[in-house]
């Protein structure tokens, strides 16, 4: 679903923010992709989604290039970043359906996904209200219903639980897991190793651009908690 090939960025001022980089989410797969801040995620990210452009390297997308298919790539994925954009000046409900207009997605299955999705979040009764008035909790709740109103084939997710209640983030997982169970993928980022660990059928461990492990989850982890590997690799003092 995601094929990331040898993928390199570069900064114009000459610092390599990822090097080299491989890695595959298949069908099925939810991937937490891990790593101290500034060690390269959300860069990979974005160039993932085709928010960033890329120096070497190919980015598939579903067997579709995102240098070459950006429209194709974007019909089929959902990105919502750390910090969701979204248009203060519209309501919850005027905002999904400008969503859901941009991918054509018919009146009926549009109001079925938002009172399902909306309902899961607790978030009904907010519908009509200003976004400028949301708090970050909420703003965070209608950017995750607006990712899923096209039914992705990859959900691709920058810190997500990020601003989210308890209840919420449950639900959000929840979430993930019957859309794998669909025969979709996810692919996020997190600093919750705990949440990661539970999660994740699959982990990818990055430090300073450059990918230190990935795997299955129990091979990544070995014997040891997800916290103690991730600490071991990501040390400054090892290379």
């Amino acid at each position: 679903m995601l094929d990331i090939q040898n993928y390199r960025k570069t900064y114009p001022n000459g610092k390599v923010a990822v090097d080299g980089l491989s890695l595959r989410v298949e069908s099925g797969d939810i991937l937490g992709f891990i790593g101290h801040n500034g060690a390269g995620k959300t860069t990979t990210i974005r160039a993932a989604v085709g928010v960033l452009a890329f120096d070497e390297g190919e980015i598939l997308i579903d067997g579709h290039s995102i240098r070459q298919e950006p429209i194709r790539c974007k019909q089929i994925l959902a990105y919502i970043p750390d910090e969701p954009t979204l248009y203060n000046h519209m309501t919850g409900t005027k905002y999904l359906n400008f969503v859901a207009d941009m991918y054509r997605v018919p009146e009926k299955d549009r109001e079925e996904r938002v009172h399902r999705y909306a309902e899961q979040l607790e978030f009904l009764d907010s519908l009509n209200g200003l976004i400028s008035s949301y708090s970050h909790g909420m703003k965070q709740k209608l950017a995750i219903i607006s990712a899923l109103i096209h039914a992705p084939k990859l959900l691709v997710l920058d810190e997500p639980f990020v601003g989210l209640d308890p209840k919420a983030s449950f639900t959000l997982k929840e979430i993930m897991k019957e859309h794998c169970e669909q025969g979709m993928a996810v692919f996020f980022s997190s600093h919750v190793l705990e949440t990661v660990e539970k999660l994740c059928n699959k982990i990818a461990i990055i430090k300073n651009g450059k990918l230190v492990r990935s795997g299955e989850t129990a091979q990544v982890r070995g014997d040891s908690s997800l916290e103690e590997v991730f600490l071991e690799l990501t040390d400054d003092n090892t290379n």
